[in-house]
């Protein structure tokens, strides 16, 4: 297999009239603003909001790194976000919720999998909570509104879905949404999934590190570059400015 044109849009992302330029602008804009006038109720469909902190976020039962299994879209601008947080170990792209058979790029494209673009997020507990991690993933990786897609992306592979891997992450992604739910936080009802873990197949190599190997890439600069100006302006305290690579 052999990556696609950085130029093009792959197949299963469609380009609604945005251009590499707004999204720069965009960026831009976010990174001039801090966190002045970012507020739940000034932000349209797909705009970030900064979420409060999980009220409910215990330690994890177990010592050691720890994994975080999240969807929300092209899995590019999600793995490029948390390749940006402090306590993050490691951010690899693939596909959960399907079969290992069918964990392919090509096949995850056409929707019928049960797959879902993922990462998996190894991080130190001692210095990020998987609290927190929900925190970042739906201010700024995600918008947990969107049913089954991910603007501009359609279809079920990009679907929002938390994989929780014990008891403790499925009470606290629960408790969290029912918390943002509760503040409406978001102008609608949060519907991303929380299921059990299963297993997580990487995604192919041209897909790992996708967003710092191709930054200019119009789909990264209109979509995915906001997400990491985001991050920065509204949880400076998370943010790391040289990232970590996954390969």
């Amino acid at each position: 297999m052999t990556a696609r044109p950085q130029d093009s849009f792959p197949r299963g992302r469609r380009a609604r009239g945005y251009s590499a330029s707004i999204g720069v602008g965009v960026a831009a804009l976010l990174l001039t603003l801090g966190t002045a006038g970012v507020s739940a109720a000034a932000n349209g469909p797909g705009a970030p909001v900064k979420a409060p902190p999980a009220t409910y976020d215990p330690a994890p039962g177990a010592s050691g790194p720890q994994i975080a299994v999240l969807s929300g879209g092209c899995f590019w601008g999600v793995q490029g976000v948390f390749q940006h947080v402090k306590g993050v170990r490691q951010v690899i792209s693939g596909y959960a919720g399907g079969l290992g058979v069918t964990a392919r790029y090509e096949l995850v494209s056409t929707g019928t999998t049960g797959h879902a673009e993922s990462v998996k997020v190894v991080f130190d507990p001692k210095v990020i909570s998987y609290g927190e991690i929900l925190r970042i993933y739906f201010s700024v990786a995600t918008d947990p509104t969107q049913l089954n897609e991910q603007y501009p992306d359609e279809g079920p592979q990009y679907r929002g879905e938390i994989f929780y891997t014990d008891s403790t992450q499925k009470a606290v992604a629960e408790r969290y949404i029912a918390q943002l739910d509760a503040a409406r936080v978001f102008r609608q009802r949060i519907v991303t999934r929380v299921d059990s873990f299963k297993a997580f197949y990487p995604a192919e190599t041209y897909h790992q590190d996708y967003l710092q190997r191709h930054p200019d890439a119009p789909y990264i600069a209109t979509y995915d570059l906001p997400k990491i100006a985001a991050l920065r302006a509204l949880l400076p305290a998370d943010y790391r400015a040289i990232p970590i690579r996954a390969l």
